[in-house]
C-alpha cells in the first residue's frame, strides 16, 4: 500500500505530536492544507508568511514541541527570511517547509526562470539543517533528521523544502516510527557529576537559581519549582525568561530590574544556571553584578548541548543533559537534605513587594496624554491570573520591566533577537496553542504594532481573546530618545515620527475587531475590561506623552550593558 508524500510529511509530524500548521497555501501545499484540515489539525493562513513563522515560533514556546510553519517557493520564502533568523537566535524549534520548483542538483544552464532560487543554500547559515526533498524516497529520513536537528543540543529552526515533482509521487505507508525512536531528549547528567552538584548546594550558604527562557519553552516550571523549594532559594529570572513559574512568584525576581535581585546575585555564593546562554542581557554571569563576590562564587549550569559549556564563563559543575531530565536528577539527589531559607530570603520577597507598589503609587498619573510608566500600572494591575503576556516594542517594553504589576506564567517576547513586530504574531500563535480559551494581552508600541497589523483580521477570524494595549505617540520612541542623547533636545529627529491622524481604534473595527480610544489614565483599566467582555478580539488606543517614553525610560542605563561586546 502506498500513500502521496504530502500525506506521508503530515504523519511524520502527528508521530511528533504536532497538529497545527501556519501558513498561505500555494500550489505545493494545497494537498497537504487540505489533508491536515480534514484530519482536524490547527490549520491557519494569516496575511504574510513571517507572521507565519512568528506564530509558528510561540506555539513551540507554548508547548515545548517542534512547530511547523511553511512558505511558498520564492517570495514565500524571503518573507519567512526574518522569522528562520529570529527562531534561530531565540533557540525555537520551528519546521520551515518551503516549496521549490523542480530538483535542483540537477545542472540545469536556464536564465529567467519564474520564482526560483537555490533556497537551501540560502538559509543553510540561519538554520541547523537545511534540505531538499528531490525524491520520494527521501522523505522519511529528511523529516526525521529535521526533527533530530531541531530538537536535539540548543533547540534552533531547520528549512526542508520538498519540489513541485515530489508533490503527489506515491510512497511506501509503512509504520512510522515512534518518537523515541528518533528524539535526543531526555537526556541525564552522568551522575558523578549529580553528586558533585548536590555536595555544593548542601556546602552553599546562600545559592540563587538563575532561571531562563529554556525553562519556560520546555515547559519544566513544575521540576524547578521542586528545586526550589528544596534550595528554599530565591529565583532570579534572565531577561529572556520572565514567565513566572507557578508558586514561586514571590521570590523571583528579574535580574537587573529589581534591587533584590541585585543584592541576591551579589550575595550568592552558588549559581545554578538553568535554560540560559550566560549571555550579554546577564554580562556572562561575570561582569556587573557578579562581580563583587566571584571569588566565593560556584557555579553549576545545566546544559544540552556541551559546547556551549566554559564559553562566556568558567563552570564548577557542568549537568550535560536535557534539563527537563536534569532537573528532576538532581531534585531527587536533594529530597533527603532539603535547606532551610536564609532569613535574606526574606526580606528580598519583602523588598521586591515593596518596590512594586512603591513603582505602582509613584508612577505619574493623572495626565493626558498618558504616561508610558501609568500606562503600565493600569494595564497590568488587574491582568487574569491565567492570562498570556506579550510584548513588543522598545521604550514601551523597557517601561514594561520595571512597572508591570502581573506575573503571569506565560510571557512572550522577542529578547535575544530583538525583533520588532513580532507581538501580534506571537499573540495568535499562543491563542492556537492555548485553544483560544485563555484571556491574552499584548502591550506593544505603535510602530511595532503595525508591523503585522494585518493579522488583527486573523485573531479576530480565530475568535481569540486577545486585549492590545497599543502605546500611541506617533513615533519610534526609543530612537527619539537616541537622537536626543546623540545630538541634545531640539535636534533633528529624522525619520523616527509619521503621521499623528491614525487611530488603532478604528483601525480594528474594520478588522472586526472591539476598539476603543483612550486618553485618561483613570480610562485604561475600564477599557480593558470591556474589552475582554465584547468577547471580540480588541485594540486599545491609549495616547502617550511622547516626551516621557523618549527621555523617561527607566533603567535604561541598566539595558544599555547588554550590550557587552568588550567584556572579556
Amino acid at each position: 500500500m502506498s500513500v502521496k508524500v504530502y500525506e506521508r510529511i503530515l504523519d511524520l509530524f502527528e508521530a511528533e505530536g504536532i497538529n497545527t500548521l501556519f501558513g498561505i497555501p500555494d500550489p505545493n501545499f494545497v494537498h497537504l492544507f487540505q489533508l491536515a484540515e480534514e484530519r482536524g489539525w490547527n490549520v491557519v493562513a494569516p496575511h504574510h508568511e513571517e507572521s507565519a513563522g512568528f506564530m509558528a515560533e510561540a506555539v513551540s514556546r507554548m508547548t515545548g514541541k517542534a512547530a511547523v510553519c511553511i512558505g511558498t517557493l520564492g517570495p514565500g520564502l524571503a518573507n519567512l527570511a526574518g522569522a528562520i533568523m529570529c527562531a534561530k537566535v531565540e533557540n525555537s524549534p520551528v519546521i520551515f517547509l518551503g516549496g521549490q520548483r523542480a530538483r535542483i542538483t540537477e545542472q540545469r544552464v536556464r536564465r529567467g526562470r519564474i520564482q526560483f532560487v537555490k533556497q537551501t543554500a540560502l538559509v543553510e547559515n540561519s538554520v541547523k539543517y537545511s534540505a531538499s526533498i528531490e525524491y520520494a524516497e527521501q522523505t522519511d529520513e529528511i523529516i526525521r533528521e529535521g526533527l533530530r536537528k531541531a530538537l536535539s543540543g540548543t533547540p534552533g529552526p531547520v528549512y526542508i523544502e520538498y519540489p513541485q515533482h515530489v508533490i503527489l509521487e506515491d510512497i511506501d505507508d509503512k509504520p512510522v516510527l515512534p518518537p523515541s525512536a528518533y528524539r535526543l531528549v531526555g537526556q541525564t547528567a552522568g551522575q558523578n557529576w549529580i553528586d558533585e552538584a548536590a555536595r555544593l548546594v548542601a556546602a552553599a550558604k546562600q545559592p540563587i537559581l538563575l532561571v531562563g527562557h529554556g525553562v519556560h519553552t520546555s515547559r519544566a516550571g513544575a521540576s524547578v519549582k521542586e528545586l526550589a523549594d528544596l534550595m528554599a532559594c530565591p529565583v532570579i529570572q534572565t531577561s529572556g525568561g520572565t514567565s513566572f513559574i507557578e508558586g514561586l512568584e514571590d521570590r523571583t525576581f528579574p535580574y537587573g530590574f529589581s534591587k533584590s535581585a541585585v543584592d541576591a546575585v551579589v550575595k550568592s555564593d552558588l549559581c545554578i544556571a538553568i535554560g540560559t546562554e550566560l549571555g550579554e542581557p546577564v554580562h556572562f554571569g561575570r561582569g556587573r553584578h557578579w562581580v563583587a563576590n566571584e571569588e566565593n562564587r560556584k557555579w553549576i549550569l545545566i546544559e544540552q548541548d556541551p559546547t556551549s559549556i566554559g564559553v562566556n564563563r568558567s563552570i564548577d559543575v557542568p549537568l550535560v543533559g536535557d534539563l527537563r531530565a536534569v532537573v528532576p536528577q538532581l531534585v531527587d539527589a536533594l529530597k533527603d537534605s532539603p535547606r532551610t531559607a536564609t532569613p535574606e530570603v526574606a526580606q528580598w520577597i519583602a523588598d521586591d513587594a515593596a518596590q512594586l507598589a512603591e513603582l505602582a503609587e509613584t508612577a505619574p498619573s493623572g495626565r493626558s496624554p498618558v504616561h508610558p510608566a501609568r500606562l503600565i500600572v493600569e494595564a497590568t494591575k488587574d491582568f487574569p491570573a491565567d492570562g498570556i503576556m506579550v510584548r513588543d516594542g522598545g521604550a514601551t517594553t523597557i517601561f514594561g520591566w520595571t512597572y508591570s504589576q502581573a506575573k503571569p506564567h506565560d510571557v512572550m517576547w522577542n529578547q535575544n533577537f530583538g525583533h520588532l513586530g513580532t507581538g501580534l504574531p506571537y499573540a495568535v500563535g499562543a491563542g492556537v496553542a492555548a485553544g483560544g480559551k485563555r484571556p491574552m494581552m499584548l502591550i506593544t508600541g505603535d510602530s511595532s504594532f503595525q508591523f503585522h497589523i494585518a493579522e488583527l483580521e486573523t485573531a479576530a477570524r480565530l475568535n481569540l481573546p486577545l486585549v492590545c494595549v497599543v502605546a500611541t505617540d506617533y513615533a519610534w520612541g526609543l530612537e527619539v530618545g537616541v537622537y536626543k542623547r546623540t545630538f541634545g533636545h531640539g535636534s533633528r529627529e529624522t525619520g523616527v515620527h509619521w503621521g499623528t491622524d491614525t487611530r488603532f481604534d478604528k483601525i480594528a473595527e474594520g478588522f472586526g475587531c472591539y476598539g476603543e480610544y483612550v486618553e485618561k489614565d483613570s480610562e485604561i483599566a475600564p477599557a480593558i475590561k470591556r474589552a475582554y467582555e465584547s468577547g471580540k478580539t480588541a485594540v486599545i488606543h491609549v495616547a502617550i506623552d511622547p516626551v516621557a517614553n523618549s527621555e523617561e525610560m527607566p533603567s535604561y542605563d541598566e539595558f544599555r550593558t547588554w550590550y557587552a561586546e568588550g567584556q572579556q
